[in-house]
């Protein structure tokens, strides 16, 4: 009989990686606090510099299903931006926005939903966050894409510099007030239903 395939959530904390080997000497999800089964692999990565909900799972058909299927899922990303963000510069990130992807092209972001908001009081503080004395905005920005570093590319594209990245749902998976480096498992039956995937595929 086949082992039931295991899932689990994790707040990927800064300045790691979403692997867990890498022939570079970085911080891997192998130094996370937490014994994962043996086959255990990352769904839609976060780049090192970003931070926040991160899929793992031992079912290597849910990158297929959530990131590769006709049907789109909605992300949601918390962001830092150095300086103000006008009212104009939001709607051209809600319309859609050209910013430049793999292979040199200029490609056209999907309209999206963005809403400028004041600091989450969930969010755990870090090194890197700016100083209160320096002016920059918090965004929310909700989309169901995920080009290479698209949510930086997308706010550069308006002239502002991505300071701080944090998803922090996909669908109905929220990462709530769970800690940086701590992990949370679900049934199989709930991981789906939260992410709206068919349990029949």
């Amino acid at each position: 009989m086949a082992t039931p395939h295991r899932y689990f959530m994790l707040h990927k904390p800064y300045n790691m990686v979403s692997q867990f080997i890498s022939p570079d000497d970085v911080n891997l999800l192998g130094d996370i606090d937490f014994d994962f089964p043996e086959g255990t692999h990352a769904i839609g990565r976060l780049d090192s510099n970003s931070e926040g909900l991160l899929l793992l799972t031992t079912n290597k058909k849910i990158t297929r299903l959530l990131f590769q299927s006709e049907t789109p899922h909605k992300r949601t990303y918390i962001i830092q931006v150095i300086h103000h963000t006008s009212e104009e510069s939001l709607q051209k990130l809600r319309d859609g926005i050209p910013i430049l992807i793999k292979g040199n092209v200029m490609w056209t972001t999907t309209p999206c939903q963005v809403t400028q908001i004041e600091r989450p009081t969930y969010l755990h503080p870090v090194d890197h966050e700016l100083p209160d004395f320096v002016k920059s905005s918090w965004l929310q920005i909700t989309l169901t894409e995920g080009k290479f570093h698209q949510v930086r590319k997308m706010v550069y594209a308006i002239r502002h510099k991505c300071r701080r990245l944090i998803r922090v749902s996909i669908e109905d998976m929220n990462l709530g007030d769970l800690a940086p480096g701590a992990v949370k498992e679900f049934s199989e039956e709930d991981f789906f239903a939260l992410l709206k995937l068919p349990l029949d595929n």
